[in-house]
């Protein structure tokens, strides 16, 4: 189901959204769900035993990707969302529960991540709806195409109703397979800082220009790359374990090989589950970025595009999920999350937890993503006893 022949495509309201829509409806539908689909095209069951008693519990994951992605990011959660229904349906446990699969949380058409669950959460920003994509189709005029209305996006809101949201997704990383570890409660999604910088000097000739005349741009952001990856290894080994640092764009003016960059504009992402560590590292590697410029001659700007703060998952609901892992028989671990996730979205509005499954060579958002059989049936295991631990507990 993709918008590309070969690979998995799959954006915001796209065409082969309806068919992914299709396929999961006919299966809510099979297990006795109601199924509706909101404004923004979340497509959203609810199971509601004759026994329910209390609040729902809400599951859920996105059925967007990224341009050629692998098959199990999002959307294996909530087909597992699906499988949880199933077996508090043959336990006829008294819980009513709501599977949401999310229509949008990668950012890819509009640039806008979370979509989907800003607008379950109540924190869609209407402003939004008039970003275009890259083909210049306005977001209220792509709702509008699906059949949706953008005026209603308000009622895609969760009520009061909702006793909490849990998670089920692919680490996307290593360190349960280096741990050989099949699942993992997630103790918390962090913080994110992205910034960008401009180096700029002068463009000259390459032949005539001296070294040690020179004001190369690119020389100098290359100089602050290479002191960003020294610097954040040494202290996520030493004080500030867990902490990550990439600069994944570089764009270079003139860009031509026979003459000396005049200005050199790269990004920096920086993460971690303290908002005081990862801020003060900010601080730091703009002050580094400086240092190198003024010792070669070079001008430093930056920009804060991006500075979301860490989210904790709900310590009860997480300790709940915890002891499933271990009433299935599971070793338990707890570890943060280095990805965003709706989770994150979800836990500003009704108390959250989030389950990991292991990624096979630590590998997502590539062909080449996996998950095996086993830690698909743990994850089934453990959904068991949660379910079970919490149908007692829902009033």
């Amino acid at each position: 189901m993709s918008e590309e022949p070969g690979r998995t495509t799959r954006r915001f309201l796209t065409p082969p959204v309806r068919q992914v829509h299709q396929h999961l409806c006919n299966r809510m539908e099979r297990l006795g769900m109601s199924a509706h689909i909101d404004a923004v095209g979340n497509l959203r069951g609810l199971w509601t035993p004759a026994n329910a008693t209390g609040k729902r519990l809400i599951l859920g994951s996105h059925i967007d990707t990224v341009p050629d992605a692998g098959a199990f990011d999002g959307i294996l959660g909530v087909v597992l969302a699906l499988d949880w229904v199933q077996i508090a349906t043959d336990l006829s446990l008294p819980l009513a529960i709501e599977v949401i699969a999310f229509s949008e949380e990668e950012g890819v058409r509009y640039g806008v991540p979370f979509i989907g669950s800003r607008a379950v959460a109540g924190t869609f920003d209407n402003k939004i709806l008039a970003f275009e994509d890259s083909d210049g189709i306005r977001m209220d005029e792509a709702i509008r195409a699906f059949g949706l209305d953008p005026t209603k996006v308000g009622e895609a809101v969760i009520g009061e109703d909702a006793y909490g949201f849990v998670e089920i997704h692919i680490e996307q990383g290593p360190v349960l397979e280096t741990e050989d570890l099949q699942v993992a409660v997630v103790d918390g999604i962090v913080g994110q800082s992205r910034l960008g910088f401009r180096f700029s000097g002068h463009a000259n000739h390459a032949g005539t220009t001296p070294m040690h005349l020179r004001h190369d741009a690119l020389t100098a952001a290359a100089e602050w790359i290479v002191c960003v990856e020294s610097s954040v290894r040494e202290a996520s080994t030493g004080n500030d374990p867990g902490l990550v640092a990439t600069v994944g764009k570089v764009a270079i003016k003139p860009d031509a090989e026979n003459v000396i960059p005049s200005q050199a504009e790269v990004s920096l992402d920086l993460r971690h589950m303290s908002n005081r560590t990862r801020t003060w590292w900010c601080g730091e590697l703009i002050h580094k970025a400086r240092d190198i410029g003024q010792k070669r001659g070079i001008d430093v700007e930056y920009v804060v595009n991006l500075d979301e703060g860490a989210i904790l998952m709900d310590k009860d609901l997480s300790l709940r999920l915890a002891q499933a892992v271990k009433d299935a028989r599971f070793p338990m671990k707890s570890m943060p999350s280095g990805a965003g996730h709706d989770a994150m979205i979800m836990a500003g509005c009704v108390p959250t937890a989030m389950l990991f499954l292991r990624s096979p060579g630590g590998l997502s958002h590539h062909p080449d993503e996996a998950v095996r059989e086993q830690d698909v049936e743990a994850a089934l295991r453990v959904g068991e006893r949660f379910l079970q631990r919490l149908a007692t507990e829902v009033r």
